[in-house]
């Protein structure tokens, strides 16, 4: 491990410890039970945010808290996103996806029914819209559970970092999901820099294009942050916003709660 990035884990480790975080699990389908991070904020929230992280999408809750080591923008932000006024879930993969975790089923109606059923709980929680946020591959969850979903769904979707190119690890990418069925807000965000070849920033215009049924919809670019400490892919980078982590999080907070409710 660089020192660099021992003092990012550093930085992170307060921030998690002190969160009010309870690990809650609820039934989806038949035999199915999902596990998710739940944050409260000091206030009444003004929405609830349900955060779905990149790569696999496994938080490995079965074991215990999230631990400090896992540094991706969602994951790490949560605590930030709770302080801005939002009740937070960052989910797991359901029970019957620990092996695979998230790949080749992102884009699944099974998926679709799981977020449903989470989406019904937070709604149970906070009368409060609630919204689908994801980063790189937690994108085409948030993306494709909001295209699928037109009862029941999210009130909003965020997509972070987006994989929109050809993903042969992953198996699926934004162009996967028929985009133009979403039919609620959509805020895209995207490091001008961003350098994983399967997440760059001109992807974005066809992306928008496609999302031509959202009632609201726009993109946010940002440039800068500090120097990379980790590979283009990873989220100590641009494509985690790495050092203006704090702008980018203004921002979706300040566009979820402008939109009409």
């Amino acid at each position: 491990m660089t020192r660099a990035l021992a003092a990012i884990l550093l930085m992170v480790v307060p921030t998690a410890a002190a969160a009010d975080e309870t690990i809650r699990t609820i039934p989806t389908r038949p035999g199915v039970t999902e596990s998710f991070v739940l944050i409260k904020p000091s206030r009444a929230p003004s929405a609830s945010l349900i955060l779905f992280m990149g790569g696999r999408g496994g938080l490995g809750l079965a074991r215990g808290r999230i631990g400090p080591r896992n540094t991706n923008f969602l994951v790490r932000s949560r605590q930030a996103f709770a302080d801005r006024g939002f009740l937070v879930a960052v989910v797991d993969v359901p029970s019957d996806r620990t092996q695979d975790a998230l790949v080749r089923f992102r884009t699944s109606a099974e998926h679709a029914d799981d977020v449903r059923a989470l989406i019904a709980a937070l709604r149970a929680e906070a009368p409060v819209p609630v919204w689908l946020v994801g980063t790189s591959m937690g994108s085409v969850s948030a993306a494709s559970v909001a295209a699928r979903l037109a009862d029941g769904g999210p009130d909003g979707v965020v997509l972070t970092s987006s994989v929109m190119g050809a993903n042969r690890e992953m198996g699926e990418s934004l162009q996967d999901v028929p985009l133009e069925r979403i039919r609620v807000p959509v805020l895209v965000v995207h490091h001008r820099d961003d350098a994983c070849p399967s997440a760059r920033y001109a992807g974005t215009s066809w992306a928008m294009r496609r999302l031509s049924a959202a009632p609201r919809r726009e993109l946010l670019t940002f440039s800068g942050g500090e120097a990379p400490q980790s590979d283009p892919c990873e989220p100590l980078s641009p494509h985690g916003y790495f050092g203006i982590e704090a702008r980018v999080l203004d921002a979706i907070a300040a566009w979820i709660t402008a939109a009409p409710r």
